[in-house]
């Protein structure tokens, strides 16, 4: 079966991407974040036994090339909140297929495919993030995907909770827990992490 990751992404530009991180380090500095940690994740992710797809928003993003590295398939996410998003892009899917973002620095090519290795056995897979959601998603099979992001809270410590207990009846795995870079706290940690 075909392997398919998806990597979800904003349009780049200053005011609309990390707006949290925004009001801690500038509108500028989020935005270079944002530009080179994506280009980051799609560079660590190309290339591997899997196809990668850029999901972008807003849809028209999609067909402006000048922004987005060649060679990547590119889609719209379409309209609704993040959990509408995501349960369109997974849901059509026959194949394991794995979502994550691209504000994630400390992830790994590795990471990847222990996503997929999971799938092998598991419905659904998790990569837990440190302050409460995720950082990866993954099914099996996009017919797993249907209301598993039903009443999601969201941008708070409550979002792979509320999401783990929609999937209650599947065998779901986790990965690693990573740090998603949303404020300047986050980024000063993952600072200290660099140096350390």
């Amino acid at each position: 079966m075909k392997r398919t990751l998806i990597v979800f992404a904003k349009f780049p530009q200053i005011g609309r991407v990390k707006t949290r991180l925004a009001k801690g380090l500038g509108p500028a500095a989020a935005l270079a974040f944002y530009r080179r940690t994506l280009g980051d994740t799609l560079a660590k992710t190309r290339g591997g036994p899997w196809r990668t797809i850029l999901c972008v928003a807003p849809d028209a993003a999609s067909r402006v090339s000048r922004v987005w590295p060649r060679g990547v398939r590119r889609q719209g996410q379409g309209r609704g909140d993040l959990g509408r998003r995501m349960a369109r892009s997974l849901g059509g899917r026959t194949g394991p297929t794995v979502i994550v973002g691209g504000d994630i620095p400390e992830m790994r090519r590795s990471d990847i495919a222990a996503a997929f290795a999971a799938l092998g056995a598991a419905d659904i897979v998790f990569g837990p993030a440190a302050d409460g959601g995720y950082w990866l998603v993954g099914v099996r099979t996009g017919r797993f995907a249907a209301y598993l992001f039903d009443r999601v809270r969201w941008s708070s410590e409550y979002a792979l909770a509320d999401t783990r207990a929609n999937a209650k009846h599947r065998n779901v795995a986790k990965l690693r827990v990573l740090a998603d870079i949303d404020t300047a706290e986050d980024w000063r940690a993952w600072q200290k992490r660099l140096k350390a």
